[in-house]
């Protein structure tokens, strides 16, 4: 009985030394891997670091004002001006969605209003009182 539990403790060391083998050649090809992964991120971000440097020389103002110069005739490019850029009013906003009336029976519907999208203002409620400036205290 005792030589086949030597035999048995024996097969389970060569087992769990070939397990163990395995498992290193396993992670030392993943540690490779991890690395070739961490060598080419870095030529990427040297290669982005290139590619911004050469990108703000390309966008140099005084270049950029000597291409327009240079191709004013076909281009037709003149300077920015404040007055060129819209307000909110000339934003088109969709139509708003006009929501269900309350239970209440005092409850007056808004009027449709010319704000172009914005949401209508809250309808008056009879019992509810708006403090007015001098009812306020100066804490607030």
């Amino acid at each position: 009985m005792r030589p086949l539990l030597y035999l048995a403790a024996a097969l389970v060391v060569m087992a769990l030394a070939f397990w163990a083998y395995r498992e290193n050649y396993r992670t030392q090809a993943q540690v490779d891997q991890m690395q070739a992964v961490q060598r080419e991120i870095a030529g990427l971000r040297e290669t982005l670091g290139v590619l911004r440097a050469e990108w703000a020389y390309l966008n140099r103002p005084e270049r950029l004002r000597q291409l327009v110069d240079m191709n004013f005739e076909r281009l037709r490019l003149a300077p920015v001006q404040s007055n060129q850029f819209g307000g909110p009013r000339n934003i088109d906003y969709p139509p708003p969605d006009l929501p269900a009336p309350p239970e209440d029976d005092d409850w007056v519907a808004p009027l449709p209003s010319n704000n172009h999208g914005a949401p209508p203002p809250r309808p008056f409620r009879p019992g509810f009182a708006v403090p007015s400036v001098a009812d306020r205290s100066p804490q607030e």
